[in-house]
């Protein structure tokens, strides 16, 4: 049980990868001619007299007290053949995990159904269909094929909830082609068969298939009802696609399927997500004119939309008309203000919004706190969170408040915050994930207990596998910000040995540590290892290293770094360029790299300061420009002469250049 935290501002603190199916055994299914007794069978129950009353409590019960897995599922089938009788779904979840376990036991679903015989469990086709629904509802999308092989195999023949389930299960499996030809193929098909088709094409965002399964439903005889409209509305709405949203309402008034509230709402949120906020409103009124209220949910979507399409007052007179309505605000509005509010930078209005819920009876929950703290550690404006505890905060954190508490007190300076908090959080039933991990690692390198950190990525290394590159990385710059530079390369070069995940981040972590250090030769060799095992470098990489290069005064490797760069559309900062020219001119003054830091300008990978100061010293130093800069700095000095604003200096240069 998560206890109330109340915090003090004196001491803070898979599934299974799916075996592909035969293709054969599919479609050999619609081959079958329909089997009366199968029907039968599933349908009809023999009614015997029981001396004990069913409830799902009893049978739950029962189930979670039987030391047997087999003897369990064998009374979970035994119950479903009871007139009257029906699992709750709580029922369904425990038996998934009984029969994942007899599976792994027996090896295959077969060997699970040889096994029942021996508790007195005769096999009929309702155990296949029980067998398939455990299956699909646990996501054992591997053992739902291998039901399906056995049903066949004891001679029943597939009903519509069979095929239900394999064209669902196919979707889910990433084999929707086959799902599609399959639908086409199969003899016996319901409403839900192409409800669920519908449903996943629309979570692909597969309009063709969307539309090709609407007509293979109509020409089927089943009718789509409101919530299958409203989800291929949502579906064609949500990617622009209004000409083929307005054309399924055209189809819902031909099937005399009233326009409800949330249909407007998804066409209004269409809109909002797109941009078009000026048809969102137009909507609006039209909705109002038609005699429909819009909802909390509607004004969510288009304040939001206008929150992000920069009409921020717009939005919040939106509030206003909301009110004078009689709609009421919900948490759901809320934690859309708090959080667009401080990304458009108007942070007092976010923190007046939070304060506002006590006074509407709104209890903030950990998105409404998350997105403060989130937005107060980005913004780096870290002084207004004590702001947030003044009135005396109640809340219950889960592992993302947390976390975010964690990052909080580091970058605000408080890393012994940080670490009592995170054991705080464990006292508290919680068990830490990577980002947990990341908090605590930087709060103690922080805080200068370094061997404490070294001690504690030593244990996480022995207790988790396929750890985040990031963890070692926060290791390798925590101990390089403590300046312990050797012994965060010493790491790195165990983490590369015994091959755990890195990315381009933790070189360049390393390669700093190495450059400050002192050790150059390694921090070059690494940079190549760097390139050769495929790790492509960032921003800091190049900059960093071009430094080096300038140190070591290696002209050659200058003008590579700078190639690199262009090629990968990196920009250079100013300090990194300041070092560039301060040794070509102290230097033998190299003319290629002066023509690519011409080059690098010109792709826009250089700001026009630098631009000014290099061909301001270029100049006098009898720099030799190509022919192609020559032409590229007519041009761009050209639309400095037209631009009012444009440098005194840069005027002077184009009478050089031209």
């Amino acid at each position: 049980m998560v206890r109330e935290w109340r915090f003090f501002l004196t001491d803070p603190f898979h599934f299974f990868n799916p075996k592909a199916p035969s293709l054969t055994l599919l479609f050999s299914l619609s081959k079958h001619l329909q089997n009366p007794k199968f029907y039968r069978e599933v349908h009809t129950f023999q009614e015997k007299k029981s001396r004990v009353v069913l409830t799902p409590q009893l049978v739950e019960s029962t189930l979670l007290n039987c030391n047997s897995d087999l003897i369990a599922l064998g009374f979970f089938l035994w119950c479903a053949k009871q007139p009257n009788f029906f699992h709750h779904r709580r029922a369904f979840d425990h038996m998934v995990s009984v029969v994942g376990r007899l599976t792994q036991k027996s090896g295959t679903i077969r060997g699970v159904i040889d096994r029942l015989g021996s508790v007195g469990c005769v096999v009929k086709a309702q155990t296949f269909l029980i067998l398939l629904r455990i299956c699909w509802r646990g996501k054992l999308y591997r053992l739902v094929f291998d039901v399906c092989e056995e049903l066949i195999a004891f001679g029943y023949v597939p009903n519509p909830f069979v095929y239900n389930v394999i064209i669902d299960v196919l979707f889910k499996t990433g084999r929707g082609e086959v799902a599609l030809r399959l639908l086409k193929e199969i003899p016996v098909s319901n409403f839900l068969t192409f409800n669920i088709a519908l449903s996943n094409l629309c979570r692909l965002n597969d309009l063709v298939g969307v539309v090709d399964v609407l007509r293979m439903m109509l020409g089927k005889g089943h009718f789509p009802n409101d919530e299958t409209f409203s989800m291929v509305l949502n579906c064609f709405c949500k990617v622009g696609r209004f000409a083929e949203a307005f054309q399924a309402l055209g189809l819902m008034s031909i099937l005399g399927i009233p326009v409800s509230v949330t249909v407007w709402g998804i066409l209004i949120d269409g809109y909002c997500r797109k941009g078009r906020i000026s048809m969102a409103i137009d909507l609006l009124e039209n909705m109002d004119e038609t005699g429909f209220s819009p909802n909390v949910v509607i004004y969510t979507s288009l304040i939001k939309g206008l929150m992000e399409s920069g009409m921020v007052n717009r939005a919040l007179a939106m509030l206003g008309i909301m009110e004078a309505k009689g709609c009421a605000y919900d948490l759901v509005l809320y934690n859309v203000l708090i959080d667009t509010l401080f990304k458009v930078g108007r942070f007092d209005d976010a923190l007046g919004m939070f304060f506002d819920l006590e006074k509407r009876n709104l209890v903030p929950d950990s998105f409404t706190f998350s997105s403060i703290l989130s937005a107060i550690c980005s913004s780096r404006r870290l002084s207004l969170f004590p702001e947030l505890f003044i009135s005396g905060l109640v809340l219950h954190p889960d592992l993302v408040v947390y976390n975010l508490l964690l990052s909080y007190f580091c970058k605000a300076g408080f890393p012994s915050f940080a670490v009592k908090l995170y054991n705080y959080m464990l006292d508290d039933g919680f068990v830490a994930d990577q980002y947990s991990f990341v908090g605590l690692l930087n709060a103690l390198c922080s805080s200068g207990r370094v061997d404490e950190a070294v001690n504690v990525y030593g244990r996480i290394l022995v207790s988790f596998s396929n750890l985040d590159a990031h963890i070692h990385t926060v290791i390798i710059g925590g101990l390089i910000k403590a300046g312990k530079f050797h012994r965060a390369v010493r790491l790195f070069k165990k983490a590369v040995l015994e091959s755990y995940t890195l990315d381009a981040v933790s070189y360049t972590s390393a390669i700093y540590g190495l450059l400050r250090g002192g050790r150059i030769t390694e921090a070059c060799t690494l940079y190549s290892q760097m390139k050769e095992l495929g790790f492509a470098p960032n921003a800091y990489t190049y900059n960093i290293m071009l430094s080096c290069f300038c140190k070591e005064r290696d002209t050659e490797m200058v003008r590579q770094t700078i190639q690199e760069m262009i090629d990968a559309d990196v920009e250079l900062r100013y300090d990194t360029f300041r070092r560039i020219t301060g040794f070509l001119f102290k230097s033998n003054f190299s003319h290629p790299v002066f023509n690519l830091l011409i080059e690098m300008w010109g792709a826009g990978l250089m700001c026009d300061k630098a631009m000014d100061a290099l061909l301001s010293n270029g100049l006098r130093y009898g720099v030799k420009i190509n022919d192609m800069n020559c032409r590229l700095l007519k041009a761009k000095l050209e639309d400095v002469r037209l631009d009012s604003s444009g440098s005194d200096d840069f005027s002077d240069i184009a009478a050089s250049v031209g």
